[in-house]
């Protein structure tokens, strides 16, 4: 598995195995995936608590490392602090539950699942909304961070991520930071391309990690909209990946991995999570291919997060600070 150098020279696989699949199959399934994915070459496995699904993704880490299937030092796993553990110990006691469960001594990088405490419940759909959801304050994000950076110092996280900001959001908060973000999850897929924000993160040393990296065309019923484009549908991917003989899926991943970010597609089947393996190292893409692509950009976010607006809150766009 070819590795990417973080700022801090931790090396992290150039494509990861997501685990968000609680809305269309169970958890077991999802562990199973993982497993085979282990024994295809996938090296890094990205979690969260609120996937409900950790403590069977933990029983398959504790099989394939007794099994000899592969080392702790070359699993690269992440995990992510729900919206409702940002209260003053609750950090802790979030990254001492995912430790338990995924049966690890340390994660590789923590994240902050969303940069505000605005909390929904599992299944809602999309017209849920929470009272004591409130709009991003610095301040509330940063008392968080301070718990994020204790970890390090603990020991019981190597390095430290965020994730679904905005240029606006980092612009307040890195310069406060004294652990600085290794990596940063954002929706990134063809049709959602964030130039902007991803130039940004490289600029700063930070690391893009896409989600949703095909459009994510199992995502909950509250996260679609009939405006949506979907990625592996788009003329332009439909036309490359006819002269390459594969799925428009795999574009998609290919063009990631040549970009700069690092993909986690989510898979349980064999097949698929194999290809989306196997795709990144052989038959590339053009330069000129690269480049339709990027001109081929729908701005068309697919994760809006509107379950977590606040009460005087226009539009999903205000989680966003009015960006699209």
């Amino acid at each position: 598995m070819t590795t990417r150098k973080l700022f801090n020279n931790m090396e992290i696989p150039l494509i990861g195995m997501g685990t968000f699949g609680s809305d269309h199959v169970t958890p077991d399934e999802v562990a199973a995936a993982v497993y085979g994915a282990i024994g295809a070459g996938y090296r890094l496995i990205d979690c969260a608590a609120i996937y409900g699904n950790e403590d069977k993704i933990g029983e398959v880490f504790e099989k394939a490392l007794t099994e000899g299937i592969v080392t702790r030092d070359e699993l690269f796993v992440t995990s992510k602090v729900w919206n409702d553990m940002h209260g003053r110990g609750d950090v802790l006691l979030s990254c001492a539950k995912s430790l338990r469960d995924l049966r690890l001594d340390y994660i590789d990088m923590y994240f902050v699942h969303w940069p505000f405490p605005n909390y929904h419940a599992p299944g809602c759909d999309g017209d849920a909304r929470n009272p004591d959801s409130r709009p991003f304050d610095k301040d509330e994000f940063m008392a968080v961070w301070r718990q994020m950076e204790r970890l390090m110092y603990m020991g019981l996280v190597r390095s430290l991520g965020m994730s679904n900001m905005t240029i606006a959001k980092l612009e307040e908060v890195l310069p406060l930071c004294r652990i600085r973000p290794a990596a940063i999850e954002m929706e990134l897929h063809p049709a959602f391309q964030q130039p902007e924000l991803f130039d940004y993160c490289v600029h700063k040393s930070i690391q893009p990690i896409g989600f949703c990296p095909i459009g994510s065309p199992n995502r909950p019923e509250r996260d679609k909209d009939e405006s949506d484009v979907s990625a592996i549908e788009m003329p332009e991917i439909v036309t490359i990946a006819e002269a390459h003989g594969v799925h428009p899926a795999i574009v998609c991943l290919k063009w990631a991995v040549q970009r700069g970010q690092i993909p986690i597609p989510f898979s349980v089947k064999e097949e698929k999570y194999i290809n989306n393996l196997i795709c990144i190292n052989e038959d590339p893409l053009t330069d000129e291919e690269m480049e339709q692509i990027a001109a081929a950009d729908k701005k068309c976010r697919l994760i809006k997060g509107q379950v977590f607006l606040w009460e005087g809150a226009e539009s999903w766009r205000d989680l966003w600070d009015g960006e699209v």
